[in-house]
């Protein structure tokens, strides 16, 4: 992910969240060699108030452990210099900006304090869209009782600051960044009188890295970069240039190996700062032959196609907004290509527009919280459709178990030749049945022809050629927030029909 997220947008910094807790250490130098820019240790207090108690009780450990873990490990590994840290988990006072900086922290998060601070009164039930005083609702009888004003925030976090420069200004310093990383300034309390802190121990805790007193790690580099890749050959290229500025069509053929990961994705951050999501009016389709590596076609964005012949790892389409994927295995694979495994796992992961079509099989995981892309493959593994909430997904072969756990939106519609696609299916979030309106079985149709256009599928085909008899076989998945669609309810297809008759 940080990878792809540097691909999208080389300018841009890219956080990495951990939850404080042991060994979040060997976490944080793994993260920090995989080239993000900030390392953001978030503690088991603070929250939205809206977690179940079995969540709050297992959040994580204070983020004063994970801090000095993770900056000891950073120092030791000669990593520190690499990543900014930032720190979260109920900071409420200057004074706990103070000692998070002592600790090696250089960035501070405010959550709970800071929705207090413009009215949040913590009532809990944020998830139950009742706030009381209009912060976490849609409803607008109550959040118009909202009291909040900018000003508010803004005066808070000018008492934090004026706390700070007092703190310092009393111990001498002039600034924060003086004392950043200065865990030999933390001295424990030696008058507690409190039992069952009276024997701790805070060694570890306070322990001073040998690395330390050379500060040169508080000078960061810029933003990280992915060094050479693909992408930036062909946005290089005088007729991909001469298409994106000009709105022109523009076909190209190119190899690939499994070396190039995330292909596509700073294409689509080129086109996407220069027109918007929908702005660019060209098309340029990109014929790939080889193997890709992860990601081909994250982000992918309208105007730019991506065609592979060949196969492609785990990843495909990861957030893909717009334009088209077609994968279809080499022609000397010629056994049976429709068995042929041609991409990895959780591929169309969060995708949120645009449209895939796979001659051959997918992994596990497909189209998981995919909320918009239009997918057509021909044999998938376990878990398909998994916390999807919008699009549309057509499997056309060989499915595994768990499908649509935690579906809540889009469609999906599965070929069961061997009738065992009712074991297994997750109903608890959704309902199947066979393809019962006229404008569900034109969807599916249009659909496969589709597919059997675009990839040159003999099984699209053969579903094609015996239609009647193919559509008997067929399961659509229907989530609650779709059971009144046109698609999938006959009355209110009918119902539809009727209006449009009538406005005609």
């Amino acid at each position: 992910m940080i990878f792809d997220l540097h691909q999208i947008n080389p300018t841009a910094k890219v956080s990495v969240k951990l939850v404080a807790q042991v060994g979040i250490g060997t976490i944080a130098a793994g993260v920090a060699k995989g080239n993000a820019d900030i390392i953001q240790i978030s503690g088991h207090d603070g929250g939205t108030g809206a977690s179940p108690l079995s969540s709050i009780k297992h959040a994580g450990s204070p983020w004063e452990l994970g801090l000095s873990e993770v900056q000891n490990v950073l120092l030791d590994n000669n990593l520190r210099d690499r990543v900014i840290i930032r720190v979260d988990g109920g900071l409420r006072t200057g004074l706990d900006c103070i000692l998070a900086a002592l600790m090696g922290a250089e960035e501070f998060g405010f959550g709970t304090v800071a929705m207090i601070a413009t009215g949040c009164i913590m009532a809990r039930i944020c998830h139950t869209n009742s706030c009381p005083v209009g912060v976490a609702t849609q409803r607008e009888n109550l959040r118009a009782r909202f009291p909040g004003v900018p000003e508010a925030l803004v005066n808070f976090f000018l008492f934090i600051a004026e706390e700070i420069r007092e703190i310092l200004a009393a111990s001498g310093h002039t600034s924060l960044d003086s004392i950043i990383g200065r865990v030999d300034l933390v001295k424990p309390k030696s008058d507690v009188a409190l039992t069952k802190t009276r024997e701790l121990k805070l060694d570890s805790l306070l322990r001073v890295s040998p690395y330390a007193t050379n500060r040169h790690w508080l000078i960061h580099n810029d933003v990280h970069s992915n060094g050479p890749v693909l992408d930036d050959d062909i946005l290089r290229l005088q007729d991909v240039q001469d298409s994106i500025n000009n709105h022109r069509k523009l076909d190209k053929h190119l190899k690939i190996t499994n070396a190039d990961r995330t292909v596509g994705a700073r294409i689509s951050g080129v086109i996407a700062k220069k027109y918007g999501n929908n702005g660019f009016r060209g098309e340029i389709n990109i014929n790939f032959y080889g193997s890709a590596g992860q990601s081909f076609g994250a982000f992918l964005i309208s105007g730019l196609n991506l065609r592979l012949i060949g196969e492609a790892n785990d990843y495909v389409g990861k957030g893909i907004n717009g334009g088209e994927i077609i994968l279809i295995a080499p022609s000397e694979i010629d056994s049976n290509l429709t068995s042929q495994v041609i991409m990895g796992n959780t591929c169309l992961y969060g995708a949120t527009g645009g449209y895939l079509f796979a001659r051959g099989y997918a992994g596990e995981r497909f189209a998981v919280r995919n909320s918009k892309a239009i997918a057509v493959i021909e044999g998938v593994g376990d878990h398909c459709c998994e916390y999807m909430t919008g699009g549309i997904v057509v499997v056309l072969g060989h499915f595994g178990r768990n499908i649509s756990a935690g579906m809540t939106g889009g469609l999906g519609y599965f070929l069961d030749e061997d009738n065992s696609f009712l074991e297994k299916l997750n109903s608890d979030t959704t309902q199947a049945q066979r393809i019962v309106t006229p404008e569900g079985e034109k969807q599916l149709k249009h659909l496969i022809e589709q597919h059997a256009s675009k990839t040159g599928s003999s099984k699209a085909q053969e579903i094609l050629e015996d239609w009647s008899a193919s559509l008997k076989k067929f399961w659509q998945l229907v989530p609650n927030a779709e059971a009144n669609s046109p698609e999938t309810n006959p009355e209110y297809s009918q119902m539809t029909s009727t209006i449009s008759l009538q406005q005609n």
